[in-house]
């Protein structure tokens, strides 16, 4: 290092490839003074005049503002402010045409200057040295300072470079034809371009600062050397002639000998370069407090009669530095900001001057004649000869125009400068740079797509995830969340709970069942807990309740149906008797359904009622057992809920109607045996005689049987009425509706009695005593028949088999009963007429069925 800062020191510089030596023309405006131009109409400041992102505009219209005062505030990395050029009233802000070869509009603030000219408020500082690192930074940035040799690269962020920097050079070469804004500026404000360089050795603390300027500069150079002499770390270095040393990478190459890699930036290497210009509008922003709102712009040419350099405000129309410097245009006329080898043609003279603009060149046909037409190229080489950045420019315009983008990022498209030395150089007169400008446009439009189209796939997959997060959450969201971990002593309640239930001693099955269900419910609903399912176990434990519920109550109704029963087997025989006999009661009915009953002899009469008398002594003594169950039964019903007057009205009236209802029954069945009775054909009138006596017999048993069975209903009734004294009203409600259903069988019975008698009187004139005995036989058949139907009904309904078992009963205990009187054989005669119309009349429906 040391030995290559000793040769820098003794002027030695390094060749760089390429380059050109097209005529200077430099003395033409460079022979006169820096003028300062008259106000102009109006000043069209774009917002945007650097690298980098647009500042936040912080005017509006209609605004009167000051010289010096910002117009837009950085918001942004990159981004430096605007200020105003002078004072006046901002008359509009809107889309106006670029200082770019597109001319594409952009947004400016348009100011009307009011001629005062009248400052703002400054902050000079007098002694940079005591400002911090920092503070300079923010004072190069506040001022707006950018880059002013042609990329406008914004300032406070070179100064703000973290890379160590070994050189600092200055670009002083200007090397392109026409241009002499810098040299005129070397000359006149030598010392200032030095102050700020020490400004930036502040900031940067580089071991060497070396300003490069060429050898046609002898005043610029001779200014700048006695400006630098009292600071030995500042070298003024000459460079020759050649065109386009004023390159950055160039200027490098030519005072270090050192290349900046491809894709590279000068501080990847150690250096910085910044312009003259430039640093001396760092000077003016510190020492002076001025922001950038001038700057010195060449205008030349052969249509301008007074050519020079000038003082020009930011924002002035190209149009006014013409008009001021004597502009006499020829038949199409071109305007070119810039030099002829980078320049661009303006396509309106209406367009501001920028921090970049550093020439305005008018000229005519001859000085600057029109390219001709493009021909083939003749692969002649000269481009690549000429080439400074060492490129292959025949090969990057073949891929340019094929567009073959990838292709001309692998031949280093980007470290193209775009200096013209190419296009210069060829014979077949192909615009070589144009078309590199469109493929590097082309590929940052590319990048730029690429970059967008991994946002939106970023976005797209951040949105995927985030609504799967929450058509989780929404699933989640109907589950029950896992219960809480219970405390030790909780579950211990739970255990020592749990336990007890097992451990207690069961008083019966049922209980047993019971607590097991419950605790079967409660293990599972423990293990339900830690799941996100629904818990049934609430559902379970009413169900198994209502089970042991219905199960108590069935319990309860069979203990009080069987408490009296002291001999459950006999029960069952005469149970299963009972149903056999009513089985075949129902198949003589169906036989004597289709039978007609004529008879015509009284000896056969006398013969069928002696079967008759038979029949029912052998079901009489197959039914004594069942009786007394049901007498029992019977009396337990009649006391078993004294303290329930409607439930005992109730059970009385069902008692009445079921025992009306097996009357009927044996109605039928007695119509049915004498019809039996009716179709035997007995020849033996003894056998006839001594059957008629038995049957005598047993009528007059069945009278008696059947009066002792009525004095028990009726007194089955006054207890039911009596059985509960504490609801009087009820008890005689049901009382009169048992008078009233009484009364009207009685009078059913009357006229049913008075048609049996006359049918009994009709049916055997000649022979009272033999109707006699048939009417007994018939009467007790029909109560047989009673019997068994009830004993029938008794598996199907408890309360209907009770009622039917007490009248049994009753019958039975009137057997034992001494011999009554002729009034009660009267009324077992009436009782015996009315159960044969009662037969009758049911025999007659069934026919009709």
């Amino acid at each position: 290092m040391e030995k290559l800062i000793a040769q820098i020191k003794q002027g030695k510089v390094w060749p760089f490839p390429g380059g050109i030596h097209p005529p200077g023309q430099k003395t033409i405006s460079n022979s006169q003074a820096i003028a300062r131009l008259p106000l102009p109409d109006k000043l069209v400041v774009p917002l945007k005049q650097h690298i980098g992102a647009n500042g936040q505009l912080i005017v509006e219209k209609g605004q009167q503002v000051l010289k010096g005062q910002a117009l837009t505030k950085p918001v942004a990395n990159w981004s430096v402010p605007i200020h105003a050029p002078t004072s006046g009233t901002i008359t509009d802000i809107c889309q106006m045409p670029s200082a770019h070869p597109s001319a594409l509009p952009e947004l400016c603030v348009i100011i009307e200057p009011d001629g005062q000219d009248s400052w703002c408020a400054l902050a000079p500082v007098t002694t940079p040295s005591q400002l911090s690192h920092e503070q300079l930074i923010d004072i190069i940035h506040d001022r707006g300072i950018a880059g002013m040799g042609g990329a406008g690269f914004p300032t406070y962020i070179k100064a703000d470079s973290r890379k160590a920097i070994e050189y600092f050079i200055v670009n002083a070469v200007e090397c392109e034809p026409y241009i002499t804004a810098d040299d005129v500026l070397m000359r006149e404000h030598a010392a200032g371009i030095i102050a700020g360089i020490e400004i930036m050795q502040q900031l940067l603390t580089p071991t060497l600062t070396i300003v490069g300027i060429e050898d046609n500069k002898p005043e610029a150079i001779a200014a700048m050397q006695a400006a630098a002499e009292y600071n030995d770390k500042i070298i003024i270095q000459t460079v020759p002639t050649v065109y386009p040393s004023g390159g950055e990478k160039q200027l490098i190459k030519l005072l270090t000998n050192k290349e900046v890699p491809s894709g590279g930036i000068p501080a990847d290497i150690g250096v910085l370069v910044q312009n003259v210009g430039t640093l001396f509008a760092v000077h003016q922003a510190v020492y002076e407090g001025k922001p950038l709102i001038e700057r010195v712009i060449t205008v030349t040419g052969n249509t301008i009669h007074n050519p020079g350099n000038v003082w020009a405000l930011l924002g002035t129309e190209i149009k006014h530095l013409l008009d001021c410097q004597g502009f006499s245009p020829v038949p199409q006329q071109r305007v070119v900001m810039g030099g002829p080898m980078m320049g661009f043609t303006l396509p309106t003279v209406r367009i501001g001057v920028v921090k970049t603009t550093n020439c305005i060149l008018a000229p005519d046909h001859d000085e600057l004649a029109e390219p001709g037409p493009e021909k083939a190229c003749i692969r002649c080489s000269a481009c690549a000869d000429a080439c400074p950045a060492s490129l292959l420019p025949q090969q990057l315009q073949w891929f340019a125009k094929s567009k073959e983008y990838d292709k001309l990022k692998e031949h280093n498209l980007f470290d193209c400068i775009e200096c013209g030395a190419c296009a210069y150089v060829c014979p077949s007169e192909i615009p070589l740079v144009q078309y590199y400008r469109v493929a590097k446009v082309e590929i940052k439009e590319q990048q730029a797509e690429q970059v967008k189209a991994e946002r939106a796939k970023e976005r797209f997959e951040l949105r995927k995830q985030r609504l799967e997060r929450e058509q989780e959450a929404r699933q989640n969201r109907h589950k029950r969340k896992p219960a809480a971990e219970k405390s030790a002593d909780e579950k211990q309640k739970i255990a020592d709970a749990l336990a007890r239930v097992k451990n207690k001693p069961a008083k019966d099955d049922d209980k047993s069942a019971v607590a097991a269900a419950i605790a079967r419910a409660k293990a599972k609903k423990q293990n339900q807990e830690a799941t996100l399912e629904p818990d049934n176990s609430d559902v379970a434990l009413e169900r198994a309740a209502r089970k042991e519920q219905a199960r108590k109550y069935k319990e309860q109704k069979a203990a009080s149906s069987t408490a009296a029963d002291p001999d459950d087997k006999k029960s069952a025989v005469a149970a299963a008797i009972a149903r056999a006999k009513a089985k075949k009661a129902a198949a003589s009915e169906d036989e004597s359904d289709n039978t007609t009953a004529a008879p015509t002899d009284d000896k056969k009469a006398a013969v069928a009622a002696a079967i008759a008398r038979a029949k029912a002594k052998k079901a009489a003594q197959a039914e004594p057992a069942a009786s007394v169950e049901n007498d029992n039964s019977e009396s337990e019903v009649a006391t078993a809920s004294p303290a329930d007057d409607k439930k005992a009205a109730v059970a009385a009236a069902i008692a009445r109607a079921k025992a009306k209802k097996a009357a009927q029954a044996a109605s039928v069945e007695n119509d049915n045996s004498e019809s039996e009775v009716a179709t035997a054909s007995p020849t033996d009138d003894k056998k006839a005689a001594v059957a008629a006596a038995i049957a005598r017999a047993k009528a007059k048993k069945a009278a008696k049987a059947e009066q002792a069975a009525s004095v028990e209903n009726d007194n089955s009734e006054s207890e039911i009425t009596t059985a509960s004294p504490t609801d009087d009203k009820k008890a005689a409600v049901a009382a009169a509706i048992a008078r009233a259903k009484a009364k009207k069988a009685a009078q059913a019975a009357s006229v049913e009695n008075d048609n049996s008698e006359s049918e009994v009187a009709t049916a055997s004139p000649a022979d009272d005593k033999k109707a006699a005995v048939a009417a007994a036989i018939a009467r007790a058949k029909a109560k047989k028949a009673a019997k068994a139907e009830q004993a029938a009904s008794e598996e199907n309904d408890d309360a209907e088999n009770e009622t039917s078992a007490t009248a049994i009963n009753e019958a039975e205990i009137a057997e034992d009963k001494p011999e009554q009187t002729a009034q009660d054989k009267k009324k077992a005669a009436i009782a015996a007429a009315i159960a044969r119309a009662k037969a009758k009349k049911l025999q007659q429906e069934g026919s009709d069925k």
